[in-house]
């Protein structure tokens, strides 16, 4: 097993803040160091998640987070890779551990994110595919989540009411985490009642941009026991696969499919294929996890998460839904955070998060949200232009 460490995890509540990323980052960090029991001069690299605004650098995060936490040396990395760019970043760390570069990375993401949906910025960008989706299209994040909404309600019968669940279920959950933004139970009448964004999704179907941030301290094993962790969290599984040919559902930011004139279909989607590699890697399967952290963008985009993790059979995840399955004391909780519904995206820190929240229910320390006897979950993310994650961890 290549295992390393999570030996402190750190979150700054998210919401709208109106201060810049690094004071959230900085603060996230020194919650993690300090939930680790170890000083910034201990760490002896660190890794900044990035966050980009359509295809144009937005924060240089390694250098930034270093020079705010005080320049001691420390080697320097950051990492982009779109939603997923917190994965990658655990990632990265991780390599660096196992090479024995380092014996302790901070990981830090952090953002501050404008008001209203994602959108580009100026200048004519035609060979980037984010500026060209809006440009010909005029396509929000929102009206591609509302296209894989009628997909499944097409393909497998889901209903608005199905995706309702989703948001009920999540909020019931966020409601009891101090961190998260939205800490209100809300019922599917409320659902049904928010303004239509992109028919059939409704605003509270959908996540809101936030400001936040999330850290992680993680460690070879020898470094966490010299250090008091004697039986810690550990990362067994980082995937971060890429697509595979050709590709036959539309996704961001495409505005097309691959032809299947000359290739078959490929036998699994690319969200399914990060799932399976991160399985294959830890030598776990779906039955082994007691809850999954998965990238609820909208509440439609949830139930495909379930089939995509192996949780269910494919057009099965409402049904495992309405069975209360993937609720809070549901046989296999999914977000018990409360996911981005109770949170919203903070780009970079998102993917840290999920692992966050891995770490205190496998700790056994999530309190209200504890799910009894968690020994092993999975995070599960993607972003923009090919990228994704899916990370597992075990105690």
């Amino acid at each position: 097993m290549n295992d390393i460490a999570v030996i402190g995890a750190g979150m700054h509540p998210w919401g709208k803040w109106g201060r810049s990323f690094v004071s959230y980052g900085t603060a996230a960090a020194r919650a993690a160091l300090a939930d680790a029991d170890v000083q910034w001069s201990d760490i002896g690299s660190i890794v900044g998640a990035d966050t980009m605004r359509c295809g144009y650098p937005g924060y240089v995060a390694g250098a930034t987070f270093a020079q705010a936490l005080g320049w001691q040396g420390a080697r320097v990395t950051s990492v982009y890779a779109a939603c997923a760019s917190g994965a990658q970043a655990i990632g990265a760390a991780r390599a660096q551990i196992l090479a024995g570069l380092a014996d302790a990375v901070l990981v830090v993401g952090a953002d501050s994110t404008p008001k209203g949906f994602f959108a580009p910025a100026g200048g004519e960008r035609p060979g980037d595919p984010d500026w060209l989706r809006f440009r010909v299209l005029g396509a929000t994040n929102p009206a591609y989540f509302a296209l894989y909404a009628r997909r499944r309600m097409a393909l497998y019968g889901d209903t608005v009411e199905d995706f309702a669940r989703v948001k009920v279920k999540n909020a019931a959950a966020g409601a009891l985490n101090p961190l998260a933004r939205y800490r209100k139970t809300v019922t599917a009448e409320e659902v049904a009642a928010s303004a239509v964004v992109a028919d059939p999704l409704r605003l509270l179907d959908i996540c809101a941009t936030s400001d936040g941030g999330a850290a992680l301290v993680l460690s070879s094993l020898d470094f966490a026991r010299r250090h008091g962790h004697a039986d810690p969290v550990r990362i067994r599984a980082v995937s971060t696969v890429s697509p595979t040919y050709p590709r036959v559902v539309l996704d961001l930011p495409d505005i097309a499919t691959d032809a299947t004139t000359a290739l078959a279909p490929p036998p699994q989607g690319f969200k399914a294929s990060l799932a399976r590699a991160a399985y294959e890697e830890a030598g776990l399967g779906p039955e082994d996890l007691a809850l999954a952290e998965v990238y609820d963008l909208s509440t439609a985009l949830e139930l495909e998460w379930y089939e995509d993790l192996g949780l269910c059979g494919t057009g099965e995840g409402a049904k495992l839904l309405r069975d209360g399955v993937t609720r809070l004391g549901g046989a296999l909780p999914v977000n018990t955070s409360g996911g981005l519904a109770s949170f919203g995206e903070a780009v970079p820190a998102q993917a840290i998060a999920q692992v966050c929240e891995l770490t205190w229910q496998l700790r056994g320390a999530a309190g209200d949200r504890q799910v009894p006897g968690a020994r092993a979950g999975i995070t599960a993310n993607q972003g923009l232009f090919g990228h994704g994650s899916a990370v597992v961890a075990v105690r």
